[in-house]
């Protein structure tokens, strides 16, 4: 398909501005030079070009068929292309089922799987191969040079719109994909990652229909040090129902989106100034596409800024701190050369306002630029400037860039406040010498923190020491509360003392063997969450407590129990196993207890899962300052928690196949280590797969 030597044009029309003309001129602008045949029984010949009445016409059979014909024809058309032989099509229609039908993509999907064919759409625009010189579309597009990025994307007007962004970015390889009914994004991905052109990938995505391909292809890029910058839509209740609409696609969730960029280094944009910025920052210059921008950060290291603006100054500094972009410690050797070089009264400081008396503007800028990117430190120097249009022509912002540029192998860029007030030359003229100028002072700081993830080395995957059969055996049915303990200590998941009772007797030996002070838990199958009836009483210090919360809760509930061990004072956490649709078992980790309501918020990571990626899943959460040791509470051991997040993670690659969820809340987290004080798993209701 991506590199076809034979083209079938069926409906293909000599009427102006139509689908079929423009397919024809087109594919006719290809630099490969396909062979091409027209097809449309309306037509004896279009501009001196013959044309066929039908596929069972052509000559041989062809490499790619592309269908600019009605809904309503496409299955008779695309049945035509099997018959003779096509490899592969590109459907531009929706495909949508005509009042009262249905079923017609899933008819279109048959019938090019039967046949082998590799199919694009429907609903799309085509492609653009640029690295092989083929343009598959019916909808003009401006002529592209090769460049270092490849798009897939399952929208139309995102195809167009980065194709006519006239950004610092080119393309190896550009697909418009849309609903993907044969051939999916992941596809294109892996062909797009063996291209020698290809050093970034950018994937715009409203579901994920394979999802094994698509871990395996980032896998690829992460081993090839491939930056994927990956825009997702329909992470909340009402994007997914529209993707649906739209598509006929199951959205996924945004915690299975941020799980599976957090396993692969994906980097994740919310929007299109976003990715265009990121992109360009990885693209237009190749000495760092594709390349980490520094050694592995430490402490310290982060970006800097030169500014010509006070005010500004404090802005970028603001949102930066808002975003968690750092900007790096300066040295005293780079404090004092920039000292040297500013007017009095001006700080060596980073953020850096330059501006002053207003003189010697090109030196002076090229000189603090030079000197922080000689800084250690600095993983990345920004300009950042409005870059407005100088009505006096004074052009010492883009000649002082670029000196600095040319003296340093760390990335320069400009980062402009304004998109509509940047100058379209001269950041012509940036881009083309190879500095990227970023659009945005939200989008660019972004972009750049991008970078600097991208210097982090990927972590490896954990070993693990598989007991799968054995559990998996036990939990063809729900386990006991008991079980369900034990499964957490096998994998390495400390957890208290639980015994089963069923009489009053049993229930003051089991506490008296566990030692006070215990907890009561009510253990009736039919309650899940034991505390929503009271079923839970904490802190039994004496058989005589014990034993009234036994009478109490037999009474109400029923005569079954636990007796558990009380664990030391902590701070909660949850975590849990989840399952998605497309990505399988997810790991969840929250705050616990009391603490969910005030902390909002959860981390989702897809397993495997190492112990330095839950410490730094940990300290990106909220509830990390309450773990850090607040208001004289004493710290959590955060090693002991991460290993608890690593060893759920190993329970989940060995047993997520048969799981629908397993809850630990609370984790219990204190100076002595973490210890799961309850526990809830929920088998698979159906078996896999």
């Amino acid at each position: 398909m991506l590199e076809a030597r034979s083209v079938a044009l069926v409906g293909a029309s000599g009427r102006p501005g139509s689908l079929g003309a423009r397919m024809i001129s087109e594919v006719a602008r290809s630099p490969a030079r396909p062979r091409t045949y027209l097809v449309n029984p309306r037509y004896a010949e279009i501009e001196g070009t013959s044309c066929l009445p039908a596929l069972a016409d052509l000559p041989e059979p062809v490499d790619l068929v592309l269908l600019a014909v009605p809904d309503t024809a496409l299955e008779a058309q695309l049945a035509a292309a099997a018959r003779a032989r096509a490899r592969s099509a590109v459907i531009f229609g929706n495909a949508f089922d005509l009042p009262g039908t249905s079923g017609r993509r899933d008819r279109l999907a048959a019938i090019a799987r039967d046949a082998g064919m590799a199919v694009c759409g429907a609903g799309c625009m085509g492609f653009v191969n640029m690295a092989r010189g083929l343009r598959a579309i019916g909808y003009v597009e401006p002529d592209l040079p090769p460049g270092p990025a490849a798009l897939i994307t399952h929208s139309g007007s995102v195809f167009s719109a980065l194709l006519r962004a006239r950004r610092g970015f080119g393309f190896s390889l550009a697909v418009s994909s849309g609903q993907e009914l044969v051939t999916t994004a992941a596809a294109y991905a892996g062909y797009a990652l063996g291209l020698a052109e290809t050093t970034v990938l950018a994937l715009v995505l409203e579901a994920i229909r394979d999802a094994p391909e698509l871990r395996a292809v980032l896998a690829r890029a992460q081993a090839a040090d491939v930056p994927v910058v990956l825009l997702s839509v329909g992470g909340s209740d009402a994007g997914r129902a529209l993707v649906s609409a739209h598509s006929g696609a199951l959205a996924a969730a945004d915690g299975a989106w941020e799980a599976l960029a957090a396993a692969y280094g994906v980097h994740r944009v919310r929007d299109l100034a976003e990715l265009a910025d990121t992109l360009e920052l990885f693209c237009v210059n190749r000495r760092w596409a594709g390349r980490r921008c520094a050694a592995p950060l430490t402490p310290g290291t982060g970006i800097a800024t030169v500014h010509d603006s006070g005010l500004e100054r404090a802005h970028v500094a603001d949102l930066a701190a808002e975003l968690g972009v750092p900007f790096a410690r300066l040295g005293p050797g780079t404090a004092g050369r920039l000292a040297a070089a500013l007017d009095p009264g001006l700080t060596p400081a980073n953020p850096l306002d330059v501006w002053g008396s207003g003189r010697d503007t090109e030196p002076l800028f090229a000189e603090c630029l030079a000197a922080l990117a000689d800084d250690p430190a600095v993983a990345a120097v920004a300009l950042a400037v409005d870059l407005v249009p100088e009505l006096d022509g004074d052009d010492s912002y883009p000649r002082a860039v670029l000196a600095a540029a040319a003296g340093t192998a760390k990335p320069v860029a400009v980062l402009a406040a304004l998109p509509a007030a940047v100058d379209p030359a001269a950041a012509a003229w940036l881009r083309a010498a190879g500095v990227p100028v970023l659009e945005g002072t939200r989008s660019g700081l972004l972009a750049l923190r991008h970078l600097l993830d991208h210097a982090q080395p990927p972590q490896p995957p954990p070993t693990r020491k598989p007991r799968a059969s054995r559990w998996s055996r036990l939990l063809t049915r729900p386990p006991s509360a008991v079980v369900q303990f034990d499964l957490l200590r096998d994998y390495g998941i400390p957890a208290v003392r639980v015994r089963a009772a069923g009489t009053r007797a049993r229930a003051l030996a089991a506490a008296a063997e566990i030692g006070y002070p215990v907890v009561l838990k009510t253990d009736e199958p039919r309650i899940a969450h034991k505390s929503d009836v009271g079923g839970v009483r904490l802190g039994l210090g004496d058989p005589g407590a014990a034993g009234a919360a036994y009478d109490d809760l037999a009474a109400r509930l029923g005569p079954r129990v636990l007796v558990c061990q009380t664990a030391a004072p902590g701070t909660e956490l949850a975590l849990g196993i989840v399952r998605d649709a497309a990505l399988g078992p997810l790991l969840v980790i929250s705050a616990g207890g009391v603490l969910i309501e005030i902390f909002a918020e959860r981390a989702v990571l897809l397993p495997p899962v190492t112990r330095s990626q839950a410490r730094a899943t940990l300290a990106r959460l909220r509830v990390a300052a309450v773990l850090a040791g607040a208001r004289g509470q004493p710290a959590a051991d955060l090693d002991a928690v991460a290993d608890a997040v690593a060893a759920l993670s190993r329970l989940a690659c060995d047993l997520g196949d048969t799981l629908d969820a397993l809850d630990i809340n609370p984790l219990i987290c204190g100076p002595s280590g973490a210890v799961a004080a309850d526990v809830l798993l929920v088998p698979r209701s159906a078996p896999a797969g």
